[in-house]
């Protein structure tokens, strides 16, 4: 039995194995919130699954059929931690109930048969809370954008002055190539566990993480000059191949073709508790041996991947051209 009032929010979700505690529940509360219903914990998991952005307090009964409610309020805290979680029951178990409250499953516990006055006030109380939650995650949410962005704005700015380090001069820092790859492989910002981290915490891993992928760059441009210091700048494409395998296809002698668009992001993609890896160094290293050669790839995607062409090296970029390609990201 599942009944589904029209879509709207803050709702409430009351799972109970007795029809007449449904429809007594639903007359109770249906004037204080949209009140949606399952009979089982197997539906309630279904209805959870359907409309958990509409409902903001799930009630459970302890006792049913198959299964305990705490099953249903783990599974409600496991996925979908901004619902206010609520266990009912008219039996006395306390040994359930004490677990679900030590593992943070359920916010309250109310015991039947209840006091209509007290359970308003309890779901009252129950429905401001999520709201708070709510807005609070919003905010969280909020910040994390801001700090994302201000944590690529950053890679970028360390992209450039790695790169111009390592280059024979500031007309071949080879940025531009590298960011326009980032870009047609379609980045996203970082999925961070930043939240847990304080600033200072945040602006070290970040430290050691590009110094490491700096020394990794440096190893393999030096690597490359030494094994290849009179190829011309068209050897890249097979310097390319040798390293990214069957993702990597060059389609003539200036035309290529990057199959896995991931291997072109991840100085700028990836967490920062994640080390990056020695063939995303290699990728950058030899944007730089052929910076050295005045040559660069132009970037662009394509219906299979992303596309390279060999053409010649641009000139140094300016500080507002870099900007704008912050803007970007």
């Amino acid at each position: 039995m599942t009944e589904q009032p029209t879509k709207q929010a803050p709702a409430i979700l009351y799972v109970d194995d007795e029809a007449t505690a449904l429809k007594y529940f639903q007359r109770a509360l249906g004037s204080l919130a949209p009140v949606y219903v399952a009979e089982s914990v197997e539906e309630g998991k279904r209805m959870l699954d359907e409309h958990a952005d509409d409902i903001a307090v799930l009630v459970s009964d302890q006792r049913m059929p198959g299964a305990y409610g705490n099953e249903l309020l783990f599974y409600a805290w496991d996925r979908y931690p901004h619902i206010v979680r609520i266990l009912t029951t008219a039996y006395s178990e306390l040994e359930h109930t004490v677990d679900a409250v030590n593992q943070g499953q359920i916010h309250r516990y109310i015991q039947k048969p209840w006091d209509i006055a007290a359970l308003r006030m309890e779901l009252k109380q129950a429905l401001a809370l999520a709201k708070l939650q709510k807005e609070h995650s919003q905010l969280l949410r909020e910040k994390l954008l801001v700090r994302q962005k201000q944590a690529v704005a950053s890679r970028v700015g360390t992209l450039y002055t790695l790169a111009a380090s390592l280059s024979s001069g500031p007309s071949f820092v080879p940025v531009e190539s590298y960011l326009a790859g980032a870009l047609s492989a379609g980045m996203t910002p970082p999925e961070p566990d930043w939240l847990m981290l304080d600033h200072s915490d945040l602006i070290s891993s970040e430290a050691f993480r590009s110094a490491a992928f700096g020394c990794a760059v440096r190893d393999h441009l030096q690597d490359l000059e030494a094994r290849y210091p009179d190829a011309e700048a068209a050897h890249v494409f097979a310097l390319l191949a040798e390293t990214f395998g069957h993702t990597f296809r060059a389609l003539d002698a200036e035309q290529a073709l990057f199959l896995q668009a991931s291997q072109l992001t991840e100085f700028l993609e990836t967490p920062t508790s994640a080390p990056v890896s020695s063939q995303h160094a290699f990728w950058l290293a030899c944007l730089l041996w052929l910076g050295k050669r005045g040559a660069a790839l132009q970037m662009a995607g394509g219906a299979q991947g992303v596309e390279c062409r060999l053409v010649q090296a641009d000139a140094a970029l300016t500080p507002s051209q870099l900007a704008a390609w912050v803007e970007q990201f």
